[in-house]
């Protein structure tokens, strides 16, 4: 919504305006293009009158009778480049948003190239969006992608981080956190575990949204914010996690859809990138291999399956994509009907059937062949997905991991020793054996003996392991007090349903032998867990200490004790150094 409003101009778009839409060139950095790619594909841009959309660091060509749409951050060189669009006299007219908001030296700036330009009457608008955040799906957002290094688990716990660094790292956090809470018209109210880089974000950001708050006239908080609507009166709960409470579920093998496509493919911003193998048919002696071709897929809101099955365990997955296939291949004689009918096939006996009467099946067939073709779209895009992702669960053997990572996990009985697992050739690469161990090792109530230890370290080195890693978590499990109590992760979780073979019958796109068909047992992580904690007001000892900021209280009390006994409605979660998919499908699952 707050997209399309500074796409209008930043005015709301009118329902049922008449006649074209403005026609605008939009123009934005890496930045301002992550933040839009996943939330609006170049046909609704167009129908929002964007006829092209440029790279503002990109040479572009004066197109003086149109106005302009900048959406960027208000970096030094961003500027710079934004005054130098003024001198060329690029365009018709100048809108300025910035993605986060501008310090006053550098609207100076603009306002003397625009002085200097002779262009003071062109420049429209200038705009904070605080909108310094990507929004992947209706309920998860992420800080940033172009600079996510700086964000990213290992920056803040790195050894070696500055004080300084730690500052930049906490600002750029709270700078998106509070973008997020601008765009949706809410104070929240804030609860952090303590002694964490979660609670420094904490304090940061209570003391941010405090300023803004006592500053009344300009504070972005009163008055017709976008999110006004939106809300309950209630006030929504947010929880800072640290990363550092749960080690062992960012480095579990995964068995649900989506968060297989995260782990195994290459996926960013909802685009999937695949390598399409060359296919079976074999290259004559002597030529060259075939180059292979790289494929990218959107997988979006718009996408029924995906929306359907994102969260669903794979072997689910793809008994879906094959029935959906099937029931394709029904209507598959439709579409040819209905392309005869159009007279796409066939030219000349086609338009001499248009004559007859024929003209209401054609509009029948005009309407529903595009919703058929969409649909074909999608299942081969999740035909080549699922294949995808099949290929690594069958080559690294992923079903294995993932059953005996939840046994360790839950405490079971493990049914072959971790020493096997780690030295057969056959199951994973270097990295999936090291993630097991770890596991393995945060997972354990008391850690291995040196001999042991030993043992296991020899394994891993010869399996190509690099054990960097594991001094890492070694000191940090020294380090966390969490030792002494290792995170309770339920109890058993994955129950095997028989194999495959039975759903996937010999007419199936998948070949699914040998692969393990386990269906998932639900129960809370311990993401979940502090949620539900503090969402329904549970005394829990995993939580009662967690901090308690309200921004909307005069003088900032420092206390656990919470004003409001009532439940919350509304909650956002936030983890300090990362969360992933299988955190966020276990909070979907929780709320259903």
């Amino acid at each position: 919504v707050a997209l399309k409003r500074m796409l209008n101009f930043n005015v709301p778009p009118v329902k049922n305006s008449t006649g074209e839409p403005v026609w605008k060139v939009l123009i934005y950095d890496r930045f301002g293009q992550d933040i839009i790619s996943p939330l609006l594909s170049v046909k609704e841009l167009r129908d929002m009158g964007i006829t092209l959309h440029l790279l503002l660091h990109s040479d572009r060509d004066a197109i003086p009778d149109v106005p302009a749409v900048y959406f960027v951050m208000p970096t030094e060189e961003n500027i710079d480049r934004m005054c130098q669009d003024l001198r060329n006299q690029l365009y018709e007219s100048y809108y300025l948003n910035f993605i986060s908001a501008i310090s006053r030296s550098k609207l100076e700036d603009i306002a003397n190239a625009a002085i200097g330009a002779n262009a003071v009457a062109q420049v429209a608008k200038v705009f904070d969006q605080y909108l310094n955040f990507i929004t992947l799906e209706d309920d998860m957002f992420v800080l940033c992608n172009q600079n996510k290094e700086l964000v990213s688990y290992r920056a803040i716990n790195r050894p070696d981080v500055t004080d300084t660094e730690m500052e930049t790292i906490m600002d750029t956090i709270v700078d998106s956190l509070f973008c997020f809470f601008v765009t949706l018209g809410a104070i929240p109210i804030i609860r952090c575990s303590r002694g964490t880089a979660a609670e420094m974000v904490a304090v940061k950001l209570d003391k941010k949204l405090r300023e803004n708050l006592r500053d009344a006239r300009n504070s972005l908080f009163t008055g017709d914010t976008l999110g006004a609507g939106q809300f309950s009166f209630q006030r929504p709960l947010l929880v800072l996690v640290d990363r550092n409470i749960d080690l062992a579920t960012p480095l579990h093998h995964t068995w649900t859809y989506q968060a297989l496509v995260h782990d195994v493919l290459d996926f960013h911003l909802n685009r999937v990138n695949l390598e399409e193998s060359a296919g079976m048919e074999s290259s004559p002696a002597g030529a060259r291999p075939k180059k292979k071709n790289k494929k990218s897929y959107d997988l979006t809101a718009s996408d029924k399956f995906w929306q359907k099955h994102k969260g669903s365990p794979f072997p689910e997955v793809a008994e879906s994509v094959q029935q959906e296939l099937e029931s394709y291949r029904a209507q598959e004689d439709e579409v040819k009907r209905l392309k005869s009918i159009m007279g796409i096939e066939g030219e000349d006996e086609g338009a001499i059937s248009m004559l007859s009467d024929n003209t209401a099946k054609l509009t029948s067939a005009v309407s529903s062949l595009p919703e058929l073709l969409e649909k074909k779209r999608l299942i081969d895009l999740h035909t080549n997905v699922a294949t995808a992702v099949l290929e690594h669960i069958k080559s690294r053997k992923l079903d294995v991991y993932f059953e005996y990572e939840e046994k360790i996990m839950s405490k079971s009985t493990l049914d072959k020793s971790l020493l096997d697992m780690i030295s057969d050739p056959d199951a994973g690469t270097p990295e999936d054996k090291m993630r097991l161990f770890l596991i393995y090792y945060i997972s354990s109530a008391q850690a291995p003996s040196e001999v042991d230890l030993e043992q296991y370290k020899k394994a891993l080195t010869d399996a190509g392991c690099n054990l960097a890693p594991l001094s890492y978590i070694k000191q940090w499990k020294a380090f966390t007090k969490m030792a002494s109590a290792p995170t309770s992760y339920g109890n058993t979780t994955t129950k095997p349903l028989g194999l495959f073979s039975r759903v996937m019958n010999t007419g199936s796109q998948f070949v699914m032998e040998g692969v393990k068909n386990l269906v998932l047992k639900q129960q809370n992580l311990p993401v979940t867990r502090i949620l539900d904690n503090l969402m329904e007001m549970k005394s829990n000892p995993e939580t009662d200490d967690y901090r308690y900021f309200d921004p909307k209280m005069l003088r900032g009390s420092d206390s656990s004790v919470p004003r409001n006994k009532n439940p919350f409605q509304e909650a956002i979660v936030f983890v300090v150094g990362g969360g992933n998919y299988i955190e966020y499908q276990n909070l979907i699952d929780y709320i259903k």
